[in-house]
């Protein structure tokens, strides 16, 4: 589990050498060696359970020292990412523990209570000792689960840990070490609510009366006190809905009082410049970041637990259900003054008021060092539980510019659980849309469109649009989902246009974005350039993506439904009566929204960008579907000439490789469904720089003596290939990879999740700043 380094020690088992294997492989080494031991843990958990407590034995040394050296640290926490895996192969909850043996299951307990008991006895006091300290207790939490009567000892052991930290506000020096301790012990609280599930329920009272004394004794700052409180959420949301109900009346009704107030938001959101007097108020301008993030936690943790495995499963109100999720009676008193937020951070890039602002504020508005690290893939990924630099902690760090940096961080964490919290909400289905006006939504969030940098939008687009779009009532669509989409597609089609003629014809994408001071860095600011437009213009796809999901298209037929291939127009129907059942339907009769879409979806072929065709291409899909199954002339038209021609362009694209049998499909699709309805196919095919009238005669002939889909689509293939004589690159090359620079590759899948995944939700970020 160890990497040799300046701190390694010659006596310790070292099996990797950075020098030798690497810099940037050791995570992935460090991945493989922890599924290994959780193989061996679930065949073998007696001998798993006494060799990593054995380990720790080894590395931890004498209990009662008070400071450890690096490389011993260093071996701690790999220690304890060995007990986490052993722990959770045992105890996962798949079953198999239930059916271990009574004596193994003995033999289990007492070596784990042994370590518990040892654990529960250290009295360390160094931030970085009490940090690993919190961490073990938590690997612990499967254990708990199981054996809960030992819960109060290791919550009462937390506590102990908490307050023997000194409470600090400073952001800077040594003080900071006891500050971002005391946050992870927090945290540790979050992740042993998770793990330990129901075993916590009956010491609620106790951690409850704990948190109140402290908060009432000035020994828990607002950060800690919301990082309980999210581990109280997770407790209450394993006791059903009642509990839930209960527990967040009592949460939320002070921040009711506060959040509602007229006072604030009459000083502070009347118009923007009322914001930028809110800076100069820090203490109450970290409250209000605050209480937005517990909002989000709120709702993130409450409820009932969603399955993440089907996406793209039709949406069930909770009317129809019977079903009402916690939160909703809170959501018609957080939203509004979330909105009027929101819509002032806009605002502040907007002309003219953007050129009133200090110098301070402009320079704040510019991204951080985390984020460039982040797209400059310069940052790691952090340890489970560990304070996450992307969030902007470390940015505070740099001298003489904490009041800009603070107010940066600020805006972004506002910006980011905002819109998460938007989104979040909008899963909540007719609660959240019935519940507020969305003009009120669509207004914060779109006004200023136009003059939000790519960062923002890529945010707002996943955070916030696709779970609008995703979870909105049908009957709602003309409401929110058209109104919501055009102004971003035809802000989007445009900007997307501009930065990829650019960068194809120039050589460098021209983004909005603000870099900030880089003098010097000409290189890292084209390749963060280059990297903001790629994650743009896959966030917008991702957008086409969801709107042809098969549970927001359950009216749309598929092409095998629809019969044979030369059926006659008077069976079709008319693109009005797919108005209800299809959002692609819906979107095609809005024309306004339509268009700029349909030119982003062809215009993406032609851009070198293989993870943005790879998410387009289901849409391409429901197109096609939907003009072999309507009246449409001009949607047939366009699929039948302007899509078909740049499918077969985007497989002049080498990168598109990856995706050509599904590009390949889709050419297919077109043909043969269309060529009898409309000459554009077969005009398309010949306009091609080699085809000849026979060559498409004999494709025709070979189509007529097979029904077999794959058979057919290697009869398109060899044409296409006829064709252009050989030119297209994406079919000729038959890569299996992804070679664009500057790239990290994403599964299919995340393109419809939204908020902080699973190692987000343990990091601390921004509540470290207040």
């Amino acid at each position: 589990m160890l990497k040799k380094s300046a701190n390694s020690s010659s006596s310790l088992l070292e099996l990797w050498n950075e020098e030798l294997e690497g810099k940037s492989d050791f995570s992935n080494y460090r991945t493989k060696l922890l599924d290994l031991i959780r193989v061996i843990a679930s065949q073998r958990p007696v001998i798993a359970a006494a060799n990593i407590v054995q380990r720790i034995n080894v590395v931890s040394g004498d209990a009662n020292q008070t400071t450890k050296s690096p490389q011993d640290l260093d071996a701690m926490v790999g220690a304890q990412l060995g007990l986490e895996t052993v722990v959770s192969a045992i105890f996962d909850g798949s079953g198999d523990y239930a059916k271990t043996d009574h004596e193994a299951k003995f033999q289990i307990h007492r070596t784990f209570e042994g370590l518990l008991q040892q654990l529960l006895s250290l009295k360390w006091t160094e931030p970085s000792l009490i940090v690993i300290h919190g961490h073990y207790l938590d690997s612990l939490g499967l254990y708990l689960r199981h054996y809960p009567d030992v819960v109060a000892s290791v919550v009462n052991k937390l506590f102990e840990l908490l307050t023997s930290l000194p409470i600090t506000i400073q952001q800077q020096g040594p003080s900071n070490n006891s500050r971002q301790a005391r946050l992870q012990i927090c945290s540790s609280f979050i992740r042993i609510s998770r793990a330990a599930d129901k075993a916590l329920l009956p010491h609620m009272k106790n951690i409850a009366d704990t948190m109140a004394y402290l908060q009432g004794e000035g020994r828990l700052l607002r950060a800690e006190h919301d990082h309980l409180c999210e581990a109280f959420l997770i407790m209450a949301s394993s006791s059903g809905i009642q509990q839930q109900q209960e527990v967040l009346a009592w949460l939320l009704e002070p921040l009711n009082k506060t959040w509602t107030q007229v006072e604030w938001q009459t000083a502070y959101l009347s118009d923007p410049s009322g914001l930028t007097d809110m800076f100069a108020d820090t203490q109450f301008m970290w409250s209000i970041y605050h209480t937005v993030t517990f909002f989000e936690k709120a709702l993130k943790r409450s409820g009932t637990k969603r399955s993440t495995t089907a996406p793209q499963a039709a949406i069930t109100t909770t009317t129809a259900t019977g079903y009402l999720h916690p939160m909703s009676s809170h959501l018609s008193w957080i939203l509004p003054p979330l909105l009027r937020l929101l819509r002032c951070i806009h605002a502040l890039w907007a002309e003219p008021f953007a050129q009133s602002l200090t110098g301070e504020i402009k320079a704040a508005k510019s991204m951080t060092i985390s984020e460039q690290a982040s797209l400059l893939g310069e940052t790691s990924k952090p340890t489970k539980g560990q304070v996450a630099p992307a969030d902007g902690l470390l940015d505070v760090q740099r001298e003489g510019e904490s009041k800009e940096n603070n107010i940066r961080n600020w805006l972004r964490g506002v910006r980011d659980s905002g819109y998460n919290l938007i989104g979040l909400a909008a899963t909540l289905g007719e609660a959240f849309f019935r519940c507020i006006d969305g003009s009120s939504v669509i207004l914060a969030l779109m006004e200023n469109v136009q003059v939000m940098e790519f960062r923002h939008l890529r945010q707002l687009m996943h955070l916030a649009v696709v779970p609008l779009v995703k979870y909105c009532p049908a009957e709602l669509w003309q409401i929110w989902t058209a109104n919501l989409l055009q102004p971003i597609f035809v802000h989007c089609q445009q900007a997307l246009d501009y930065s990829w003629s650019s960068l194809l014809r120039e050589g460098r994408a021209k983004v909005p974005d603000s870099f900030g001071n880089l003098s010097g860095s000409e290189l890292k600011v084209e390749v963060m350039e280059e990297k903001l437009l790629r994650d743009l213009t896959r966030e917008v796809c991702s957008v086409l993506w969801v709107l042809a999901l098969p549970g927001l298209n359950s009216g749309l037929p598929s092409l095998e439904q629809l019969g044979p291939v030369n059926r006659i127009d008077s069976s079709l129907k008319s693109l009005e009566s797919f108005a209800s059942s299809s959002l692609t339907g819906f979107l095609m009769l809005n024309v306004g929204t339509a268009l700029p879409a349909l030119r982003i979806t062809v215009e993406v072929f032609s851009w070198t960008d293989s993870e943005a065709v790879t998410k387009v291409i289901p849409f391409c899909g429901a197109l096609i579907h939907l003009a072999v199954a309507t009246n449409r002339a001009e949607l047939r038209q366009f699929v039948g000439n302007d899509l078909f021609s740049s499918i077969i362009q985007g497989l002049s694209v080498e990168l598109n490789a990856v995706v050509s049998a599904e590009l390949i499909g889709l050419c297919r699709e077109i043909y043969l469904y269309l060529s009898d309805k409309d000459p554009a196919p077969k005009q398309v095919l010949l306009s091609l720089s080699d085809m000849k009238q026979e060559d498409l005669l004999a494709f025709d002939d070979c189509l007529s003596k097979t029904a077999s889909p794959k058979e057919q689509k290697q009869h398109m293939r060899s044409l296409l290939l006829l064709a252009t004589g050989n030119k297209l690159k994406a079919l000729a090359s038959q890569k299996t990879t992804n070679i664009i620079t500057n790239v990290t590759t994403r599964n299919r899948g995340t393109v419809a999740h939204h908020g902080p995944s699973a190692e987000e939700e343990d990091r601390i970020g921004l509540a470290g700043l207040s």
